[in-house]
């Protein structure tokens, strides 16, 4: 699930939390940056609950509605296309997704149900829903059409859903677009009614586990030796102005450079690059180019830039 750039950047905001809050328990701090990584996991689920959820509401909803005593005919023969989709009784009714579930815990809609009411009632006032419902076709292919578009254009924009994620836990932030992306992917490859979902796991593997933990780890104890290595190197910037994150990404790329002899340099450097684009300020991937550049030249006329394997410098 977590691909090594999502792993830099767990990275980079412990170590900025380290440094913002002077803190010196690194046990501590190496304990909450595995759980903001491993919380992925469950901010997936409940996503995935969330249908089951919204088809369970709509169900209790119709055979409400249908009792009561001066019930509209519309009530009393509800149209029931949606909880009867295929793909959503799918969902509903997968004991890996269940299982999952139950050992994480999450039973975050059964103590917060009226946000899924809420988002139940956006969902049958969007076009996509309603467009669902009056079309006559039920086929499998339709079915599975719907939950994408559902999930897509209804539910992972909804507003309200982010300002619970985000309310609820404050990691979740940055994983939500990756986790969406793969929501939607397994969505689109549901393909007949023997579907069975796989739940990913946090790490491609040990490796990317250890990765995360070294280049922490690495990072921080080495803090005042790897500031040495730039700080004659920024003679039109103002070191006290340069943004922390950028000092942060500067210290890590380094320690990557130095003491992580299987990563290729070019491979550092793209993807400090590309973090400092996306979480610093608008001049930082021009800066820490910069920098990183002439760090790698000085390093190779040093014999410092020790890589093994090929391709690596």
């Amino acid at each position: 699930m977590l691909n090594r750039r999502h792993i830099r950047v767990k990275v980079m905001q412990s170590i900025y939390a380290v440094n913002q809050h002077s803190s010196d328990d690194l046990i501590r701090e190496e304990k909450f940056l595995f759980y903001s990584m491993e919380s992925i996991q469950d901010l997936y689920l409940l996503i995935f609950s969330t249908f089951i959820e919204l088809r369970n509401k709509e169900e209790i909803h119709i055979e409400l509605s249908s009792k009561k005593h001066l019930a509209t005919a519309e009530e009393k023969n509800p149209n029931k296309k949606f909880i009867n989709n295929q793909v959503l009784n799918i969902l509903s009714n997968q004991e890996t997704l269940i299982d999952a579930l139950d050992d994480r815990k999450i039973n975050n809609w059964k103590l917060n149900d009226d946000l899924i009411i809420q988002l139940l009632d956006d969902v049958k006032k969007s076009e996509v829903y309603l467009n669902y419902l009056n079309d006559s076709t039920s086929t499998f292919e339709n079915d599975a059409k719907f939950m994408v578009d559902l999930f897509t254009k209804v539910i992972a924009p909804n507003e309200r859903f982010f300002d619970y994620l985000e309310d609820n836990k404050l990691t979740w932030i940055d994983d939500y677009a990756m986790v969406n992306t793969l929501i939607s992917k397994q969505l689109k490859g549901i393909k007949d009614l023997y579907f069975q979902i796989e739940i990913p796991k946090v790490y491609k593997d040990q490796d990317d586990k250890d990765f995360a933990k070294q280049l922490f780890l690495k990072t921080v104890l080495n803090d005042k030796e790897l500031a040495q290595e730039y700080v004659n190197k920024t003679p039109n910037w103002d070191t006290e102005r340069i943004a922390i994150i950028d000092t942060v990404l500067l210290k890590m790329a380094i320690c990557e450079l130095l003491k992580f002899p299987s990563i290729p340099v070019k491979v550092t450097i793209n993807e400090y690059l590309e973090i400092a684009k996306e979480y610093s300020t608008p001049k930082s991937s021009i800066f820490i180019n910069g920098i990183l550049d002439n760090l790698v030249k000085d390093y190779k006329e040093q014999n410092k830039l020790i890589k093994t394997g090929r391709g690596l410098i």
